[in-house]
């Protein structure tokens, strides 16, 4: 099982999302730390990051580092490329 960190950015995103939004989070992450490479899709272009979560309308854009899921960015999906 990979362990979720995440970044500054990440966790004032994280802080921005509604408390149901966060709560169903936690449960897919929990699901997809099991393994990530399953439910992660690869970014065309890694300007943000590597990796991509899809869960409902949100994304969280992540890398994978030794083992460490690294969330760096988490938001909704038309504004998290931006």
């Amino acid at each position: 099982m990979y362990k979720v960190l995440f970044t500054h950015r990440a966790l004032r995103d994280w802080m921005d999302l509604d408390k149901e939004t966060r709560n169903r989070m936690v449960r897919k992450l929990k699901e997809y730390a099991q393994d990530p490479f399953k439910y992660a899709r690869k970014l065309t272009h890694p300007k943000i990051g590597t990796y991509r979560f899809q869960i409902g309308d949100y994304r969280v854009i992540f890398d994978i580092d030794e083992g460490n899921i690294v969330i760096l960015r988490v938001g909704h999906r038309k504004e998290i490329y931006k």
